[in-house]
């Protein structure tokens, strides 16, 4: 029983400050506090809502959305975790390169959209360029970092057992590394929802920042925030999806933390 009302308050505990923001939006236009030509309350954006779960637009524009911040993302996974690994681990290179990615880094994905239009063009390439870039950073310097701040001692220990440098790297560096590059990962996947809201508003006839954005255009404002709204829903879905995967390669630390 105590483990169910402790359940249950810390549910309670959570749950508080998005229901008090829901009964505050509802009020302000209701009172007319707001315009509500500008601001929708949120029954009349849950209809919105309803109307596009209904009609089948819902899973058309969430599937682009869906198809086009994985691909950024996975590109961004798999080469930056990479290339973080060989910066982590080969000094010299990561004295070489760094310059080049420092200053590389402070140029916004927004930024080169333009240029990412001159050479891909406006369909899907573009997009998956914009969204790469966005994701690409957090995970590079994350993983860089996680490589960089293995405790020595794991790796003198390993050493003095005769490990090979391919058994030091695979069996110690990277799940040493791990946590720090899970977390440059799910980094990489709020960056890629943001992203993905500019790329599709360009050249797109379907996905939620075009839905957002043409809503807007045609002045319907309860569906504008209802996609506002999916769009944060599906970067919540895919935060809990990439916190699982990491729950579920780092379960050693559970052990570990148990054992001290």
């Amino acid at each position: 029983m105590k483990w169910k009302a402790g359940v249950l308050k810390k549910t309670v505990d959570r749950s508080l400050a998005i229901i008090l923001f829901i009964v505050v939006w509802e009020l302000l236009p209701r009172l007319g506090i707001v315009n509500a030509a500008y601001l929708s309350p949120p029954s009349d954006v849950a209809i919105a809502i309803s109307k596009l779960v209904g009609n089948g637009e819902l899973w058309t524009h969430a599937a682009a959305s869906l198809r086009r911040s994985l691909s950024g993302l996975l590109l961004a996974i798999v080469s930056g975790t990479l290339l973080g690994l060989l910066l982590g681990w080969f000094k010299r290179l990561e004295t070489i390169l760094d310059p080049l990615l420092q200053l590389a880094r402070q140029v916004s994905a927004f930024a080169l959209f333009p240029v990412f239009i001159l050479f891909l063009g406006i369909g899907e390439s573009s997009k998956t360029a914009i969204i790469f870039w966005a994701s690409f950073w957090p995970v590079l310097l994350n993983t860089v970092s996680g490589v960089k701040h293995v405790e020595k001692l794991l790796i003198d220990s390993a050493k003095s057992m005769g490990g090979s440098q391919l058994f030091l790297f695979f069996r110690v560096i990277l799940p040493a590394a791990a946590p720090s590059i899970f977390t440059g990962i799910r980094l990489g996947g709020a960056y890629c929802i943001t992203a993905l809201v500019a790329a599709e508003m360009i050249g797109s006839s379907a996905g939620l920042g075009f839905y957002i954005l043409n809503s807007q255009e045609i002045f319907q404002i309860p569906a504008m925030y209802a996609g506002i709204i999916l769009l944060a829903i599906l970067g919540l879905l895919l935060n809990y999806v990439l916190a699982l995967i990491e729950s579920r390669f780092t379960r050693w630390r559970k052990g570990l933390s148990n054992n001290v």
